[in-house]
């Protein structure tokens, strides 16, 4: 990564580096609960599937208190990255040291601890890993997360802003009135899309902080804020308090669930398929059928989840052996249209998503640029975009045209890949209903009192600078998708419109 019928997802402990990618870790971005059922971050993931794409960020890591001071000798410049880096954006300062890196959260009035991360047994240098199995490599000027594009920018301070030096520990006895003040600042820094959600935040504040004392209860505070996130509708802004959860997807859409998805899939298999049991990877997650007159079908629910250990290593190592055995030789040779769908898709991953779009081209091509909120004072001031491309896959490649299938419930890296081919070499046509509109990783965050916030402080752009937050990618060809309606009549025209347009043998 959504009351948008999601269950609360676990909560995994937030980290600014990481992403909850939709309903996956978007690990990213991510990742909110996917649609597997998986609550396992990926943009992030919560950038992740992150939950679907509900979930939190990247980094399920472990809350510690602050890392001992760095080990450079005074005087003499630090190795490598030892120190002290502040990201630019993400409202992070990262204490680096050979063995451990420390996150400190940042607001203009707070400075909180975050997730700590261990130096990876073999990994190389500055590889560290968090509790939850992330990876992150740092540099001298950047930090890399492993499943999210792109890396994020660093600039070395001499020591710890004074805040820092003494974080205090988040924990319940912190004061209601310094949690609602750190929760709306928080907002207030990072968050990039108030205006193109017509809501005011500092008229937000001024309504609502009245109702916030030193004896507000946590079922009230909770309340307060839920109010507060509500009208905007984003589903990559989710709220942890204890037992408690707030998330909401697009008003008229549905963000995946495993009841949702066990439900399409069968429907699917009977409908479309013919009764034919498609062949499934990935724990049921991704799955492949050779359609009649020469075309194919190939399902992701998710850009992640597809193993036990759920680490991006192996997740990786899964795609590529999954795509190994649909794209082969034999296949793309006789291939004369693929049907990909992405209707049911918590997200998870973005590069997993650039891995199968390198499948789909013989030609390098521009994805999708960055950037990242870092004005903490100013919404409209970004870092400068960082392009993203598809290079061409090792090995077999389909190039033919192809028929993507979304709707509301193509979540976060679901929405990202669907951005990767807009630009595709060879006939790309968009059917069914626009995605979700939420493609930034999470960024995860803890408050004063404990409770776990996410929220995307990124933009995904087009060659001509253009997002789709909000309303999400339009489609080529309207039709209904996984309505009362079509089920009732077992029908399914998104699927229908896809055959008519691509061509048979």
């Amino acid at each position: 990564m959504a009351s948008t019928g999601t269950p609360a997802p676990t909560a995994p402990t937030p980290t600014s580096t990481g992403r909850s990618r939709g309903t996956g870790t978007r690990t990213s971005r991510a990742a909110s609960a996917s649609a597997s059922g998986s609550t396992r971050p990926r943009r992030r993931a919560p950038r992740r599937a992150a939950a679907t794409a509900l979930l939190l960020a990247l980094a399920a890591v472990t809350t510690a208190g602050p890392a001992t001071a760095a080990t450079a000798d005074a005087g003499r410049a630090p190795a490598g990255p030892v120190g002290v880096w502040q990201l630019d954006g993400y409202g992070t300062v990262l204490r680096v040291e050979s063995g451990r890196l420390q996150e400190f959260q940042l607001t203009g009035i707070s400075c909180l601890p975050g997730g700590t991360a261990l130096r990876v047994p073999g990994g190389g240098p500055f590889r560290y890993a968090t509790e939850d199995g992330e990876v992150l490599t740092v540099r001298p000027g950047s930090v890399h997360v492993d499943g999210s594009v792109g890396d994020r920018a660093t600039r070395r301070l001499a020591a710890l802003p004074g805040p820092c030096r003494d974080a205090p520990v988040p924990g319940p006895a912190a004061d209601p009135v310094t949690t609602f003040d750190v929760f709306w600042q928080t907002f207030a820094e990072n968050y990039p899309f108030f205006a193109a959600k017509g809501v005011d935040w500092n008229a937000v504040r001024e309504r609502q902080r009245p109702r916030v004392h030193a004896g507000t209860t946590e079922d009230e505070l909770f309340a307060v804020f839920r109010e507060m996130l509500a009208p905007l509708h984003d589903a990559h802004v989710r709220l942890f308090g204890g037992d408690r959860f707030f998330g909401e997807g697009r008003p008229g859409t549905a963000v995946p669930t495993l009841e949702l998805e066990t439900r399409v899939k069968a429907y699917i298999q009977d409908v479309d398929l013919g009764g034919r049991a498609p062949q499934e990877f990935a724990q049921g997650r991704v799955s492949y059928a050779d359609l009649p007159d020469g075309r194919g079908y190939l399902r992701l629910s998710g850009f992640g989840g597809y193993t036990e250990s759920g680490d991006f290593a192996s997740e990786s190592a899964e795609l590529d052996r999954i795509l190994e055995s649909v794209f082969t030789a034999e296949r793309t040779a006789r291939l004369r249209g693929l049907v990909i769908d992405l209707r049911i898709n918590g997200g998870g991953s973005d590069e997993l998503g650039l891995r199968l779009a390198a499948r789909l081209t013989d030609r390098p091509y521009f994805a999708y640029a960055k950037r990242v909120r870092n004005d903490p004072a100013d919404a409209t001031r970004f870092t400068r975009p960082q392009p993203l491309y598809v290079q061409p896959a090792r090995g077999p490649r389909y190039t033919g045209p192809i028929a993507v299938l979304t709707g509301g419930s193509t979540v976060s890296a679901g929405e990202t890949f669907t951005q990767a081919l807009m630009e595709r070499p060879g006939r790309t046509v968009r059917i069914g209903q626009p995605t979700q509109g939420v493609f930034s990783d999470v960024l995860g965050r803890t408050l004063p009192n404990g409770w776990r916030l996410g929220l995307p402080n990124e933009q995904f752009l087009t060659r001509t600078g253009k997002t789709f937050d909000g309303p999400g990618i339009p489609v080529d060809v309207t039709t209904p998708v996984f309505t009362r309606e079509e089920f009732d009549a077992r029908r399914d025209s998104a699927f229908t419109a896809a055959l008519r347009r691509l061509p048979r043998t």
